[in-house]
């Protein structure tokens, strides 16, 4: 009989501890799941043009490091593939996602304002990075100065040509106002010089593939150019492929592109390419702004960000953008 009642009280004894290891194992869990919870306090989304574009690709990325720092946000991005339509839709449902914060940066500077004025109007708070809309219904917009960086490609070129030649533009997205001011900036600054003309312009969209199209067309058409003012470097590193495949020296050309990515680092070092103006991906400026809002901070309505040319005289002191 003693050993029986020793073995019921040694069973119960069991049950009690299984059952206090239980309830501690479940309680540890809850913590954990509510310290996870906390992670994602914040949802932050990047509406993006398209990914299909090393710039804005590295754009993304840089973002998602920079937002990694901070357990608190969780943040995630769209892809809109170059579409207008599409980057409309992406940012209706990350607003019926109730994001915290949208940062987006519009193909079309006049077709994305009603969505994105309609989402801040919504009490969303909206950062625009490196492009803007037609109105000012946005809480933050950070970027570098297009139209300032166009207007001293056209000096810069003005002067390497002796005020005299004959200018081939490549343009990016047309309807994004990186384009627009790039353009805009450009044509003011240069027709202060009488003998350059500007012989053609051509939508290429920021992309390595059109612009090899449009350039091999230029060239076909009997079109000469003594200088190319590409919007970007990939623009430009797409034009130097179809000038050398119809026999053209990029040598010979005054080239200026924007960005100062690796390619145009090279190819300034090899005299393949004039001049790139640097054009950060304004990440690491976007996510401080998204930071200071999240934190019930005042921020300011333009964060400029800083730009300055890379030349031959300059190439080794600075690092590329990616």
């Amino acid at each position: 009989m003693l050993v029986v009642a020793s073995l019921q009280r040694n069973l119960s004894d069991h049950k009690f501890i299984s059952s206090t290891l239980f309830l501690f194992v479940f309680l540890f869990a809850i913590e954990c799941f509510g310290a996870g919870t906390q992670k994602a306090k914040y949802v932050v989304a990047y509406a993006q043009d398209t990914m299909t574009n090393d710039w804005r690709a590295a754009q993304v990325q840089q973002l998602e490091e920079g937002f990694a720092k901070y357990p608190g946000i969780k943040f995630i991005f769209t892809d809109a593939n170059g579409s207008t339509a599409k980057q409309v839709q992406d940012i209706e449902d990350l607003v019926y996602q109730k994001v915290d914060v949208l940062m987006t940066s519009p193909r079309d500077m006049n077709l994305m304002t009603p969505v994105i004025s309609k989402t801040y109007k919504s009490g969303i708070p909206v950062v625009l990075v490196t492009r803007r809309i037609s109105n000012d219904d946005f809480t933050s917009f950070v970027a570098p100065d297009d139209r300032d960086i166009a207007r001293q490609a056209a000096r810069y070129i003005a002067k390497k040509l002796n005020g005299k030649g004959r200018v081939f533009m490549l343009q990016g997205v047309p309807t994004a106002t990186t384009a627009i001011m790039r353009t805009e900036g450009f044509l003011e600054e240069i027709k202060k010089y009488p003998g350059i003309k500007v012989v053609a312009i051509k939508t290429a969209n920021y992309l390595r593939s059109d612009a090899v199209k449009v350039t091999d067309e230029l060239i076909a058409s009997g079109i000469e150019f003594d200088a190319l003012y590409a919007q970007s470097d990939s623009m430009a590193s797409g034009a130097r492929l179809a000038m050398v495949k119809s026999g053209i020296n990029p040598v010979d050309k005054i080239i200026v592109g924007i960005d100062y990515i690796s390619e145009a680092k090279k190819a300034i070092i090899e005299g393949h390419q004039s001049a790139s103006f640097l054009y950060p991906t304004s990440a690491s400026q976007a996510v401080q702004v998204v930071l200071k809002i999240l934190n019930n901070k005042k921020v300011p309505r333009h964060v400029r960000v800083d730009s300055r040319i890379i030349t031959k005289n300059n190439v080794h002191a600075v690092d590329p953008i990616f």
